[in-house]
């Protein structure tokens, strides 16, 4: 049958929706501003940094109803947890129990059971399956995919290949008022790009996602110790897309099970400032590239700021239109003492070298704070109000 056919075919209609037909619904989230009801999430980042166990303490605070890192509280639901990388008996359900998860709440999607015996379940092939045991069951209020490259039968790094191969997926979450969560990694060698751009594959994997995640580590402490690390919004078309979470990892024993222990997440505290910006901050290390876009920064200030003090507005704008990140602005405004002074009342802030400090560059020492020190960027803008 040709296209002609279709058109001829009194049986098959395209469906159209007029404009005042359509009632407005408000975005229904599951954890507000980073986990909405019938949508695809992404978290992703490099290898090491504990996305799976981000996954597991959402899918445990779900499961009791229990507070998220900002403080309000989750819905109770069920979690269906899919993972092609992680064991359940000695990974996911060890850091499930760690981590508080009532388990009876908790679904691990196991085999696809056949005539022979049982395969192993495919999301890329075995969606409509899924639905059949949605359809038996409580909703589920969470969905995780770890990895949602797997959901992927073609070629991962095609945008046409992944976006039909997720719309399944993307159906799925509506029609189930689901939230669903794909776990990815950063491609190599992406260090200082948009961070969702740094999602492995397609660009689709990003773009089909309504709100984007990374995990990333943090610089070492000046001692040599292991920073906090972060948990960023990267990207977000429903909500804020900035703002994020310190988190460390810790492997605990589980009381109830001797001679089992399991990573969990110790949520830190929050983190402001846009994702590039954070991210740029936490992976600087003293002798790559960071370092040398430290050093930019600060000729960029000591060029800026030598006539005399620049409004703060000034600095931002002109900073970014250079390349700079305000984060590693930051880190050279520190390592060059620049003062931020309010000019009176409703003058604003400015920024200007120190008299100590005119015209010559302190070179910055290697490693001088640790996270959420002094001078250290992930504290959040220390006067924010003169980069308003």
């Amino acid at each position: 049958m040709i296209a002609a056919d279709y058109a001829l075919d009194p049986g098959i209609r395209v469906h159209l929706i007029r404009g005042d037909e359509v009632k407005p619904e408000p975005i229904r989230w599951l954890w507000d501003g980073w986990l909405a009801k019938g949508k695809l999430h992404v978290l992703a980042g490099p290898p090491g940094t504990g996305k799976t166990t981000l996954a597991v303490a959402l899918a445990a605070a779900v499961t009791q109803g229990s507070m998220w890192p900002d403080g309000s509280r989750a819905p109770t639901g069920d979690v269906l947890l899919f993972s092609a990388e992680d064991d359940v008996k000695d990974t996911l359900a060890p850091r499930l129990i760690a981590a508080g998860a009532d388990m009876k709440r908790v679904w691990f999607i196991d085999q696809v059971a056949v005539v022979s015996g049982g395969r192993t379940f495919d999301p890329a092939t075995d969606l409509e399956l899924l639905e059949e045991r949605l359809s038996e069951m409580e909703l589920p209020a969470l969905l995780i995919v770890d990895p949602i490259v797997n959901a992927v039968a073609g070629d991962s790094h095609k945008n046409g290949e992944v976006r039909r191969a997720l719309a399944p997926l993307v159906a799925l979450a509506e029609r189930y008022d689901v939230a669903v969560l794909g776990i990815s990694h950063f491609s190599k060698g992406t260090g200082g790009r948009d961070p969702t751009e740094r999602v492995t594959g397609s660009i689709a994997f990003g773009a089909l996602a309504r709100v984007v995640m990374a995990a990333v580590k943090g610089k070492p402490n000046e001692d040599g110790t292991e920073s906090d690390r972060l948990f960023v919004r990267t990207k977000s078309n429903i909500g804020r897309d900035d703002g994020g979470f310190a988190y460390a990892l810790e492997q605990v024993p589980i009381l109830a099970l001797e001679g089992i222990e399991a990573s969990v997440v110790r949520w830190r505290g929050p983190l402001e400032g846009s994702a590039r910006e954070l991210l740029a901050a936490a992976e600087v290390r003293p002798d790559d590239e960071m370092g040398s876009a430290l050093r930019e920064a600060e000729e960029f200030l000591l060029d800026l700021l030598a006539p005399g003090p620049v409004p703060a507005s000034k600095v931002q704008e002109q900073a970014r239109a250079a390349g700079h990140s305000m984060a590693t602005v930051r880190r050279a405004k520190g390592q060059l003492d620049v003062q931020a002074r309010k000019l009176g009342m409703a003058g604003g802030w400015a920024w200007s070298l120190s008299e100590g400090n005119q015209g010559n560059a302190k070179r910055p020492t290697q490693n001088s704070t640790g996270t959420f020190g002094i001078n250290d960027p992930l504290r959040g803008v220390d006067d924010s109000e003169a980069l308003e």
